[in-house]
């Protein structure tokens, strides 16, 4: 007699949750996908349709997760432990300790993170976490650590990541807010725009890149920029297409004054701390982005055993299954590859995955968008009149079509990110012929 209790609908799961083998997932981190599925569906999951038409989520869904230390998982990894402990943060769900967090429990927290299919309520959870902490952990002074820190790993207050411009975009080098220090040296004295920044209008900070120097990279820097209630600070939301609920906002800096303890790391290193979270942060969207493939795909697979058209189901025309079979080899491929990079961020120091990495994963990155597309365009057509009505059995696959562009743009335009992966190849192949070379030479 059969033993089992449910079975999922393909492609609804990655492999390994179909009881497939895998050589990644120990029965540890078995047990912490358990527990982020309990805690995430029923704190997040269910409610999260609701929560992206009313367009925003409720402020105590913030606090439940900050009390069950539920945002650290959005962090790198490895996390900073040390840290942690110092503010009574010792493990997460009782199951994982926070010095044996690894990148694939962050891979297993984001996937279930994106289980409804929408970005929007957990992007508006994990995002100022997950790309606006980090800079102050890795480049930030001590006193800065200590003075902000502790608020943002226990939600006491909240910090987004600003970069991006109404003119600079994927081009950051291209920066024009600027900051001056006052005459006594003591302050910076801000003035500029930042566009789509998520999670903006509920943040208490935000990790600003800005420009300190002259022209090009080498004239950015970071700052801590307190925002929400600050004199010379102007939020308002954007209504954007989808993620709605993440809280995407204008912001407009007026002679905003900011003590120079704020400034993160050094000035005009601000290219090279931008830089090295992009790795985490592309990765992110590519774990969460390939889930929402997935909403979508296996939502057209179950609508097509079920749903008549000309006395038999949609499941029984050729045509039909081709074109899930066709999503379907995107999806399961490309889950593999993002597995591959997690696997690899695990096992590689962190300076040479960077360089390693950078452009491999800008290029998952973009893939992850043309899968989602494929994987929504495949929703919409098969649904039919459904998939293109708000309401209703259909209204999976319309929400996930308009999910789509909200991959292929944030952190790094598709064309750019494709672009970038092979200058980054041929950059790194050159520099290994280049060191090989010399090597023989000075051998003769």
């Amino acid at each position: 007699m059969s033993t089992l209790q449910h079975v999922n609908v393909p492609f609804s799961e990655p492999p390994y949750l179909n009881g497939l083998p895998s050589p990644y997932y120990t029965p540890e981190l078995k047990k912490w996908q358990k527990a982020c599925r309990e805690f995430i569906t029923e704190h997040l999951t269910q409610h999260a349709f609701e929560w992206e038409k009313e367009e925003t989520v409720p402020e105590h869904v913030f606090e439940t997760f900050t009390k069950h230390h539920m945002l650290i998982p959005s962090l790198p990894s490895p996390l900073p432990a040390q840290q942690l402990k110092a503010v009574g943060i010792h493990d997460i769900l009782g199951v994982v300790k926070v010095e044996d967090f690894t990148y694939f429990h962050n891979l297993i927290y984001n996937d279930e993170m994106a289980r409804s299919g929408l970005g929007g309520p957990g992007g508006s959870l994990t995002t100022g976490m997950a790309f606006g902490v980090p800079p102050v952990i890795k480049f930030g002074s001590k006193e800065l650590q200590d003075r902000v820190l502790p608020d943002f790993y226990l939600g006491r207050k909240r910090v987004c990541i600003a970069i991006t411009e109404p003119d600079a975009g994927s081009d950051v080098a291209n920066i024009k807010t600027e900051a001056k220090k006052s005459a006594d040296g003591k302050k910076y004295i801000i003035n500029g725009t930042k566009k789509w920044i998520t999670n903006g209008i509920w943040s208490e900070y935000a990790s600003m890149a800005v420009r300190t120097g002259g022209p090009g990279a080498a004239g950015l820097s970071m700052i801590l920029v307190p925002l929400k209630g600050h004199p010379g600070v102007d939020m308002r939301r954007l209504k954007v297409s989808g993620q709605i609920s993440a809280g995407t906002t204008y912001i407009e800096l007026d002679d905003v004054e900011v003590p120079v303890e704020n400034l993160i790391g050094q000035e005009g290193m601000g290219m090279r701390y931008i830089m090295t979270n992009f790795n985490h942060e592309r990765l992110s969207i590519a774990i969460s982005a390939t889930r929402q493939a997935r909403v979508a795909l296996s939502s057209a697979f179950a609508y097509t055993l079920k749903r008549e058209a000309f006395g038999k189901p949609l499941m029984d025309n050729a045509v039909v299954r081709h074109r899930l079979a066709k999503c379907g080899a995107l999806l399961e491929s490309h889950w593999s590859w993002v597995e591959s990079f997690v696997y690899q961020m695990c096992n590689m120091k962190k300076e040479d995955a960077d360089v390693e990495l950078g452009g491999l994963t800008a290029a998952a990155k973009a893939h992850t968008g043309i899968v989602l597309k494929e994987c929504a365009d495949c929703a919409v057509l098969l649904f039919g009149g459904n998939g293109y009505t708000r309401t209703g059995q259909g209204e999976i696959a319309e929400r996930m079509w308009r999910e789509v562009n909200g991959v292929r743009v944030p952190g790094g335009s598709e064309d750019v990110m494709l672009d970038l992966m092979i200058r980054q190849l041929v950059k790194n192949y050159q520099r290994k012929t280049k060191a090989l070379e010399d090597s023989r030479g000075s051998k003769l």
